[in-house]
């Protein structure tokens, strides 16, 4: 039971893109036998949200655990994916958790911080790392028609959080997680090379 009533916020993994640098579409990208679609399924459900929603597009994918949405203008970028993930959340929610599903590092105590911090009071809660906001991003249902309206092309929720810094609370996370990204043939390199170190 969570203080703002029995449901607690969902989480909503952006899963669409194409992956065009990388060279293949990166929901399916497994790591340590494990497809990146999943992993950020798990790692949201981890933290404490319910329901999991995940945003495909160019790739259909089947993801147990969540509710699949798909976003015919997958092309067009994250902005349409994170219109079409807000939209389908259930009106019931209070709140979302927004992650990227090329985010491997991003780990479930980072959701739970953004959680704890939505329990005292945040309405917009944003990782942190290095002082710098990053990914995940909480938001609370009041701001989505908001934020909605300012994703517009490859940009997700940064439009609104520059917008309205007075609302943001930061939740630091270096020391349970990092944003680094896997874009591209390099960065997956490099994060195997991690991996085994």
């Amino acid at each position: 039971m969570t203080l703002h009533g029995a449901q607690p916020p969902a989480g909503l993994l952006l899963a669409a893109g194409g992956g065009s640098r990388l060279g293949r579409p990166k929901a399916l990208l497994e790591l340590d036998g494990e497809r990146l679609v999943d992993r950020g399924v798990r790692t949201l459900h981890d933290g404490g949200c319910a329901p999991v929603v995940v945003v495909a597009g160019a790739v259909t994918v089947e993801v147990i655990g969540a509710v699949v949405v798909p976003n015919p203008d997958w092309a067009s970028g994250m902005g349409s994916s994170l219109r079409a993930g807000l939209a389908a959340l259930p009106p019931e929610c209070p709140a979302a958790v927004v992650a990227l599903v090329d985010q491997p590092r991003v780990t479930s105590a980072a959701v739970s911080r953004l959680l704890a911090a939505y329990e005292d009071g945040a309405r917009v809660a944003v990782a942190t790392y290095g002082g710098r906001p990053r990914n995940p991003v909480l938001i609370a249902r009041e701001h989505f028609d908001a934020v909605a309206a300012s994703a517009v092309g490859d940009v997700g929720a940064r439009p609104f959080l520059r917008a309205n810094p007075d609302l943001i609370t930061p939740v630091a996370c270096d020391d349970v997680a990092s944003p680094d990204d896997i874009d591209t043939p390099a960065d997956l390199a490099a994060y195997l090379v991690r991996n085994d170190a």
